[in-house]
């Protein structure tokens, strides 16, 4: 029989190489720093809605940061973020004014999903940083575009998939890695929610309000009658401006059972779903079940939007089923079950910090220069698996998947829609 191994065992081996996990995705040195080891990072912000205060929080906590200048498309929005960050900081509507400016260091873009691409980009050839939100952006090909303006202007680009600096998912992670809970076959991840009666409404057309510049939020979307759906929160639920439960949430949850296994690109992937029940104006489904064909492993998506029953009693997570037992980890800790002749004890461990540990290694390698946790590449591989369900689903068939290419294989149709005609005079 394998010898048994302790709680205190367990966690300690894990926890132990957990930073080995970490510290193996930061290598690369960029370009020069424009800060030096001691000084303020002066910062700018695109986009201060709910995720952009959030990130001006997480940020202003840190000593060694200074806002200067602050931008959205919404005045309102752009009042609170002047008063968020000390009133000292300059307004602007149009983020390439603020990336004129030579005194800014690096900028968070928390725009909709549909300007990650532009915005991440023009900073980067404007010289600056980016800690950017997920998902990395619509299509896989803006996602590979921003990898390489990161590379080819050598700037550090970090993506808000904060999961990867908690440290209760990195013990998680080295657990599965290092073979404790056997060989992995499954994993899985899901969201389970349920809006009815009404969904997220149906609102009408009508008139932007006065404060927001409308044309300007679409940007390069294609042009729309204005709906209160298509705007702030609630345009995830639309294909022109994001890509549903999946891009938004699956993305974080994908993002470690990639790291899990030690992958980031399927080798087929098919869907299954639709808007069934929900009564509202959305696009995107409100059940979906995603199926990634992966070497030695199947990997799963499920999002109910109309039923929250929950999996194991948790509405979100992430499992990994092993020869020796199933690894459940989410933000609030993980927990390991053996199977009967597994030789593993039963381990919980709680949660952990993730976003100021993220905000925090953004910060540090802005100054050191390395490549930071979530690289936008590692980011992008994530949200192109997103993307692959999507476009799975909307073909209607199981597509299989060159990783080194980013191209479908004999698949002309599906290859279509790995980018985004862009609005003029907007382009990538």
């Amino acid at each position: 029989m394998a010898q048994r191994m302790n709680r205190r065992d367990f966690l300690r081996k894990a926890g132990g190489a957990a930073a080995g996990v970490a510290l193996a995705q930061a290598g690369g040195v960029l370009r020069a720093a424009t800060v030096s080891p001691n000084e303020k990072i002066i910062m700018g912000i695109i986009g201060v809605g709910g995720m952009g205060t959030g990130d001006m929080g997480y940020f202003r906590a840190n000593p060694d940061v200074e806002f200067a200048a602050v931008c959205d498309v919404d005045k309102d929005h752009l009042a609170e973020a002047v008063d968020k960050a000390g009133g000292k900081a300059t307004p602007y509507s149009d983020f390439r004014k603020l990336l004129e400016r030579k005194d800014i260091d690096a900028v968070i873009v928390a725009t909709p999903d549909h300007w990650h691409a532009l915005a991440t980009i023009h900073a980067c050839q404007a010289g600056k940083d980016v800690y950017c939100e997920k998902p990395v952006a619509t299509s896989i090909g803006e996602g590979r575009a921003m990898v390489n303006a990161a590379r080819r202007y050598g700037r550090v680009v970090q993506i808000g998939t904060q999961q990867r600096s908690g440290a209760h998912f990195q013990r998680a992670v080295e657990i599965v890695r290092s073979g404790g809970i056997g060989k992995v076959m499954l994993c899985r991840a899901w969201n389970a929610e349920n809006l009815l009666p009404d969904g997220i409404g149906n609102p009408p057309d009508g008139n932007p309000p006065p404060e927001l510049d409308y044309d300007m939020w679409l940007g390069p979307a294609p042009k729309r009658p204005y709906n209160p759906n298509r705007s702030h929160y609630k345009f995830r639920y639309f294909w022109d401006y994001a890509g549903g439960k999946l891009t938004d949430w699956g993305t974080h949850l994908i993002d470690i059972l990639h790291w899990g296994m030690g992958t980031d690109a399927p080798l087929a992937v098919a869907a299954s779903g639709g808007k069934y029940v929900a009564p509202d104006n959305r696009e995107t489904p409100d059940t979906l079940e995603v199926v990634y064909d992966h070497p030695g492993c199947t990997m799963v998506y499920s999002f109910r939007g109309v039923n929250e029953r929950e999996i194991d009693g948790h509405g979100y997570g992430m499992q990994f089923h092993g020869t020796k037992g199933t690894l459940f980890v989410d933000r609030g800790g993980f927990e390991v079950y053996p199977e009967e002749e597994g030789g593993i004890q039963p381990v919980t461990s709680g949660g952990s910090a993730q976003n100021e540990p993220h905000v925090r290694n953004f910060l540090d390698c802005v100054k050191s220069r390395q490549r930071p946790i979530c690289d936008v590449e590692i980011a992008h591989r994530s949200s192109a698996a997103c993307h692959l369900g999507n476009i799975a689903l909307l073909t209607g068939r199981k597509l299989h998947w060159d990783r080194n290419n980013e191209r479908f294989i004999n698949d002309a149709d599906a290859n279509r829609l790995l980018t985004k005609p862009y609005r003029a005079p907007w382009h990538l």
